[in-house]
């Protein structure tokens, strides 16, 4: 992987707070909608419930994209970042999945309290073992032999990270921004993930 790419992911995964983390801080907010405006200082979000988040770009900010991937080629060996929930009948259900560049396997190694929807888990691992009956499953491995088996429905969304630049950030363009609350109520980011070429961030 070239090393441009590599910069572009790892930033793009601290921005998520897909680090080793437990639950977000209290001054974190993750911003998850479409974008109503833009310029080089900031960025104003329509978010999920219909308001306007406006978020103060800071100085030197980067801006990264996601590209589709399968759930077919989901392998032993692969390192996933799944958001999931539990499922009525038992075990985890994926909600989204990121597929990890082999360079950046490890990062954010672990299980944590997820913001995606309510009572959701990010889990990050190894893929142990994937199986197909009844539906597509992986089983993911972590912190020292921990595992977690989590079912992939067939339209789960699946990506993996991209280059992108800030002329992708037109209005209408989803996005997915963590952004820092200051005292005063303004929120600020070094990063936005937007989705280009008709792929969404899932996260």
């Amino acid at each position: 992987m070239k090393l441009r790419t590599i910069m572009i992911v790892l930033g793009t995964l601290s921005s998520l707070g897909l680090a080793a983390t437990s639950a977000p801080a209290a001054d974190t907010v993750r911003v998850r909608g479409v974008v109503a405006s833009s310029d080089q200082s900031q960025l104003t979000v329509k978010n999920r419930q219909g308001g306007l988040d406006k978020i103060k770009l800071a100085a030197g900010w980067k801006i990264s994209g996601v590209a589709g991937a399968s759930v077919k080629d989901i392998k032993l060996g692969d390192f996933l970042g799944i958001a999931s929930v539990s499922k009525a009948d038992g075990g985890s259900g994926a909600l989204e999945v990121v597929v990890f560049p082999a360079a950046l396997k490890g990062t954010g190694e672990g299980d944590r309290a997820w913001d995606l929807k309510p009572n959701s888990r990010m889990t990050n691992g190894t893929v142990a073992d994937v199986t197909d009956v009844n539906g597509r499953a992986a089983t993911l491995t972590y912190d020292n032999g921990q595992t977690k088996k989590i079912s992939i429905p067939d339209k789960t969304p699946v990506v993996t990270f991209a280059p992108a630049t800030p002329g992708d950030l037109k209005p209408g363009a989803p996005v997915v921004v963590t952004a820092t609350r200051g005292a005063d109520g303004t929120l600020s980011a070094n990063r936005v993930v937007v989705g280009n070429n008709g792929v969404v961030p899932p996260m």
